[in-house]
């Protein structure tokens, strides 16, 4: 009767360790898959100086960094219905104008509406959505014009995030720092980065 335990408890063993290895093979297979997931990132913005421009420029190349992502960047003004639509994650930046959005990034939102017609689908649900801003003075309003855009992206039923800092990057681009510096090239390319690495995560669990 011993023996008869001792083998079947051998048997048990090694069926566990069977099932162990294949679970560990189906974890590793799992974090492969979702590493390798590919995603799109629309980076869109809206610039006169340049340094908006350039702030995008660093998003769209920390984004690019990630594995599996494509980054497509364009001004506000060129983004098509289905530029938007297939993108898995929106990252849009706008300098400060009036402690607000500008006018044209103002006007791409409601073209989400009037022109992409987005709603009443809620047609960017679960998307990741960020922001951007540069502004003149330390104090010019790039938070408020931040959370204007995560706004707009939370009215969408939108997944927002930061990244760069507090509410998303942003840059000072007179007095003492005239132009983008980088570090705030930096903490333009966090953003891109985090907003892929959020987005591969979620994409990842919505397939599952």
């Amino acid at each position: 009767m011993q023996i008869f335990l001792l083998g079947e408890s051998r048997h048990l063993l090694a069926v566990a360790f069977m099932l162990v290895a294949l679970c560990t093979g189906c974890v590793s297979q799992s974090w492969a898959d979702e590493a390798s997931l590919s995603i799109k990132v629309l980076v869109t913005y809206h610039s006169l100086s340049g340094n908006t421009e350039r702030m995008a420029e660093a998003v769209a190349a920390g984004a690019k960094s990630a594995p599996a992502t494509q980054v497509i960047l364009k001004r506000v003004a060129h983004v098509t219905a289905d530029d938007l639509l297939s993108a898995d994650a929106v990252v849009v930046g706008s300098p400060v104008y009036w402690s607000n959005m500008s006018g044209e990034v103002k006007t791409f939102f409601d073209n989400w509406q009037f022109k992409f017609g987005v709603f009443p689908e809620f047609k960017m649900k679960n998307k990741v959505g960020a922001a951007f801003a540069t502004g003149g003075q330390i104090s010019s309003g790039k938070e408020v014009t931040m959370l204007t855009i995560l706004a707009a992206m939370l009215g969408n039923q939108m997944i927002v995030v930061s990244g760069g800092g507090a509410f998303g990057a942003s840059a000072t681009t007179e007095g003492e720092s005239p132009g983008i510096d980088k570090t705030e090239l930096a903490e333009a390319k966090a953003l891109g980065v985090r907003v892929a690495e959020v987005t591969r995560l979620i994409k990842a669990a919505t397939l599952r």
